[in-house]
């Protein structure tokens, strides 16, 4: 920000730009050599360009998604074990999503992954030495969500926080907050009443029936 600094200063200065004193704009590259084998230049425009998936009974994707590194060395596991990229990333998932703050230890993978022992070792071994590298708690990203305590109010990245100040209704109605509060206080009341006369007839009934057997025993006798 310091040219755009130095530019702003020379026109007030000056009145008018000068030459050496030009805001800089980063230059576009066009020759890429890796943008040919990402970008082939096959594509055919189809003849429905929305598609609605129908709903099955699939299993759902893994959270986890590869990045370069992964890539590598999956096509490095890919010259010794039979994996695919999906594959790779539903191993992932399922250690992530079955570690807590400590990870997994290799007996519990080979429970949780249902592949060979080779390939599990392979891939826990390789996920062990990222998750060490990595800042975070986990290698899928969440949403940092507030605390039940109330200790993250002032941490900036928290999402849906809950609301602090009281709901605003509609003054012309007199519908506020506190009559509001009154009307659910009263129907759980009244519920709550109407659960313990139900209880009370089964429990007059249940003693007329005992009556009745008390009777008829006499009677027997």
């Amino acid at each position: 920000e310091h040219h755009l600094q130095r530019a702003i200063s020379a026109q007030q200065v000056y009145g008018e730009k000068r030459d050496n004193m030009v805001i800089p704009v980063p230059e576009a590259e066009s020759n890429i050599a890796y943008y040919e084998s990402i970008y082939p230049g096959e594509f055919k425009m189809p003849k429905q360009l929305i598609h609605i998936q129908p709903f099955s009974l699939d299993a759902e994707q893994p959270d986890y998604d590869l990045d370069s590194e992964d890539e590598i060395f999956v096509n490095k596991l890919k010259k010794r074990m039979d994996i695919s990229p999906l594959q790779f990333e539903e191993m992932i998932d399922r250690l992530e999503k079955g570690s807590g703050q400590q990870p997994v230890s290799l007996q519990e993978a080979k429970l949780l992954l249902k592949e060979d022992d080779e390939l599990i070792r392979e891939v826990y071994e390789y996920w062990i030495k990222k998750r060490k590298n990595c800042r975070g708690p986990s290698l899928i990203p969440s949403v940092k969500q507030e605390k039940r305590d109330g200790s993250s109010t002032n941490d900036p990245y928290v999402a849906f926080r809950r609301r602090t100040e009281k709901m605003q209704t509609r003054k012309n109605r007199k519908n506020d907050e506190a009559s509001y509060e009154k009307m659910l206080k009263l129907r759980r009341d009244l519920s709550r009443a109407v659960t313990i006369l139900e209880m009370i007839k089964r429990r007059e009934k249940s003693k007329r029936e005992l009556l009745h057997l008390t009777l008829e025993i006499m009677e027997k006798r």
